[in-house]
């Protein structure tokens, strides 16, 4: 997404959902939402890290969390990272399995974009895969990114 104003924004079902950043970085909540949110797509891998690479990955100045929530209780979360051209790209983001199919996922997604903008980015981006909800790829066009580039893995 090139421009902030190309953000197709959906609002949320219900005003109970708010997410929050995470300040103080921990590198153990990062790791507990990626198992959290990804166990069901498969993502996996980041799963055999050390403690030491989670802290590399999760508790640098160019990594922020989010973590949403419906009614006071963990619903999802989203990490943004920025380079040195201020592109900030959504690196992870998901619903918990118990709020997934509820209406949240375009509101949701509409927030993490609209943090991810006030981030002073010049662009934002995003990377999806077979390994994400299969509504994914549909749901990142109706909030206005368009497809880049697609890469098929050949079976070797």
């Amino acid at each position: 997404m090139e421009h902030e104003h190309e953000l197709v924004r959906k609002p949320l079902p219900n005003a109970r959902f708010e997410i929050r950043e995470c300040l103080e970085k921990q590198f153990e909540v990062n790791r507990f939402f990626y198992q959290f949110v990804g166990r069901h797509w498969n993502w996996n891998d980041k799963l055999s890290w050390s403690d030491k690479q989670w802290q590399d990955y999760a508790e640098t100045p160019n990594r922020r969390t989010w973590i949403a929530y419906v009614d006071n209780s963990p619903a999802g979360y989203f990490e943004l990272s920025k380079n040195s051209d201020n592109i900030v790209e959504l690196d992870y983001f998901g619903l918990t399995e118990r709020f997934v199919g509820k209406g949240y996922g375009g509101g949701f997604l509409s927030l993490a974009i609209e943090a991810a903008w006030q981030w002073n980015a010049h662009r934002v981006q995003v990377n999806t895969c077979s390994k994400d909800h299969p509504g994914a790829l549909k749901n990142y066009q109706a909030r206005g990114f368009r497809l880049y580039k697609t890469v098929t893995d050949t079976p070797n």
